[in-house]
């Protein structure tokens, strides 16, 4: 038997802000541009009924953990369970597995604040945000402790959701959250433009992007749906968190090169391989740069252990009996 760490919601809370996660982030994609193991997500659909189930995993060696997610979307509930296993790199024992959703807007929005801080301008103090949701906070809250924001601005088709985004997000940064009325709005005189909706076209005129602009997708993992045009894709150093999932679900940069916008060595290298300093970022200050993410277990394995180290500490969670295979497999039947 093994004791396994069972982290609820409730196990999880208040245990790491918005910058820990950063920190966590930064250092597993350091890892992998080192070259830890990663794959991107697996995602098997279901027609009836509609849903989704989605797997995906990395290692971390240096760190001394592995895991990834395993969550459902739709199907007859119409809601959607993440669960986190995570693992010893060393002996394989199952630590603990989470409760993944209560994390995801954490873990999500720090990887979203890594490719910022690798491939945005120093002095970046201009936002714009496409999205309302729990994610656009989530991408938020996390840049903003990486570049000093003096001003974000919000788009969103519904006049109610893009002000009631502003009024919630009062106090994030130092200055203004203001909503606005239009795509072209919110992109004059950004620093950094963050998309994080659920479109499926894109949601912003890619010529209008201003040099030295930074933007970070985060809806870009469907072959067929993409936020940014190509034409942001053809202006822009193109980097991915993964390349092995460009074929698999990378919809901006499938759009891009089945216009013939760009050709497939259009892909500068991948967010570990910058952030490890085997790759340059930003070589130019007029230079146009775009992350696009669409979720790894890299991301994920750095959230998991750090909230299962907090939770150690805390004295939270669960302790379950697990009992491995060899001691399983042996028992008579």
């Amino acid at each position: 038997m093994t004791e396994v760490h069972i982290l609820d919601t409730e196990a999880l809370s208040g245990l790491a802000g918005p910058a820990a996660f950063v920190d966590a982030v930064r250092e597993a994609y350091r890892q992998r541009g080192e070259g830890a193991p990663a794959e991107p997500r697996t995602a098997l659909q279901s027609a009836t009924p509609p849903g989704l189930f989605t797997t995906y995993a990395a290692i971390l060696p240096e760190t001394g953990v592995m895991g990834g997610y395993m969550y459902s979307a739709g199907f007859g509930a119409g809601d959607a369970w993440f669960l986190a296993p995570l693992f010893d790199a060393d002996s394989g024992r199952l630590l603990a597995i989470l409760d993944g959703a209560s994390m995801n807007p954490l873990k999500t929005g720090a990887v979203g604040a890594v490719g910022v801080d690798a491939l945005a301008r120093e002095d970046a103090s201009v936002a714009a945000v496409f999205g309302t949701g729990t994610q656009a906070a989530g991408q938020l809250r996390a840049t903003a402790t990486v570049r000093d924001l003096q001003a974000v601005r919000v788009f969103s088709p519904t006049r109610a959701h893009r002000e009631g985004f502003a009024d919630a997000m009062a106090g994030v940064i130092d200055g203004p959250v203001t909503p606005v009325e239009g795509p072209a709005a919110a992109i004059e005189g950004a620093d950094v433009v963050i998309t994080a909706t659920d479109a499926g076209e894109p949601v912003f005129d890619g010529s209008l992007l201003e040099p030295g602009t930074h933007v970070t997708a985060m809806g870009q993992y469907d072959p067929d749906r993409f936020e940014l045009d190509a034409t942001t894709i053809q202006r822009a150093l193109y980097v991915p968190d993964l390349d092995a999932r460009l074929q698999r679900d990378a919809g901006a940069y499938l759009n891009a090169l089945a216009t013939g916008a760009i050709e497939p060595d259009h892909v500068h290298a991948e967010l570990g391989a910058v952030v490890a300093g085997r790759a340059p970022g930003r070589t130019d200050p007029d230079q146009i740069t775009v992350f696009d993410s669409g979720g790894t277990g890299i991301e994920t394995t750095a959230g998991a252990h750090l909230l299962y180290e907090r939770a150690r500490e805390a004295d939270r969670g669960t302790a379950v009996a697990f009992t491995p295979a060899s001691e399983a497999f042996s028992r008579p039947r």
